[in-house]
């Protein structure tokens, strides 16, 4: 386009650098348009081709689409944080249970392992009836072999097993193999001189000084201690009775049993440093005086 020739030249320049920048932008605008085409071009022949695969006749011609050079290159999404490990929870190892041989002694430390084992693991029994198996298991010699001999050849003649519950179980358990006179036996052996320390030590004489009450049914404290220093050797009885700071009251058995406990351990030690003192600690003989050969 001309331009008059009076036209001031600052016009002038202003004039043709928009006329270039119109020019450029016109150029752009026609790329643009260009790529578009092509790209949806592209986009029309795919999605015919989905179309054909979809439907089921045979696919026509692929058309290569033009490379599009205007799309952003793909990104990666984030890799998914791991998760921490679940710690899983395992049941503990349950000890096997000892034979029975049916010793009336140690009957109810039996009873009571089979009753703890069926509490913690109750899944592997479906029935009473497995329950009491189980337990006839362990009876492999002494009464506890012919009583158990005895119930199956009950079963042979009837066909019926004699016991049908576990509380069956127990109770004839309990009538064969307990102590028929638990209860009297203690208070009598309480009433002796047969179950003094002597030479054992407080742990060995408490432990079965509390069995002994716990079956003569013995709950009263002032009855407790008297029979319990009773028993004590004189010599740490005495020690007790005579503290003169922190004895124990006569109606508390606990501080008499930590009393007496802690007197023993004292007595124990002094007398295993003594031994070592007596071995390591050794006259010299004749021929290792200094002075022997003047003789």
């Amino acid at each position: 386009m001309s331009l008059p020739a009076d036209t001031p030249p600052a016009v002038a320049d202003a004039l043709g650098y928009l006329q270039h920048h119109l020019q450029e932008l016109t150029e752009h605008q026609n790329a643009l348009e260009h790529v578009i085409n092509n790209t949806l071009a592209g986009l029309t022949a795919q999605i015919q081709q989905l179309t054909q695969l979809m439907t089921g006749p045979a696919p026509a011609p692929t058309v290569t689409p033009p490379p599009v050079t205007t799309s952003p290159p793909p990104v990666d999404p984030p890799s998914p944080v791991p998760s921490a490990p679940t710690k899983q929870w395992t049941r503990p190892k349950l000890p096997f249970l000892p034979d029975f041989s049916g010793e009336r002694t140690s009957s109810r430390a039996f009873l009571n392992s089979c009753t703890l084992y069926l509490c913690l693991a109750p899944e592997q029994f479906s029935c009473d009836e497995e329950k009491i198996f189980w337990t006839l298991a362990f009876f492999k010699d002494g009464r506890a072999a012919r009583w158990s001999e005895n119930l199956f050849c009950q079963e042979a003649d009837t066909s019926i097993f004699p016991i049908q519950s576990w509380a069956d179980s127990e109770q004839q358990f309990r009538s064969q193999f307990f102590l028929v006179n638990a209860e009297a036996d203690a208070v009598n052996a309480l009433e002796d001189s047969a179950y003094y320390q002597g030479n054992r030590t407080v742990d060995d004489y408490l432990d079965s000084f509390l069995t002994l009450v716990s079956d003569a049914g013995y709950t009263d404290p002032w009855t407790l201690v008297v029979k319990f220093r009773r028993g004590l050797r004189t010599n740490i009885q005495g020690q007790i009775a005579t503290m003169p700071f922190g004895r124990p009251a006569d109606t508390d058995p606990e501080a008499w049993y930590a009393a007496a406990w802690r007197i023993d351990q004292a007595r124990l030690t002094n007398e295993a440093f003594q031994s070592t003192l007596r071995s390591t600690t050794m006259a010299p003989t004749r021929s290792a005086l200094p002075w022997s050969s003047l003789y």
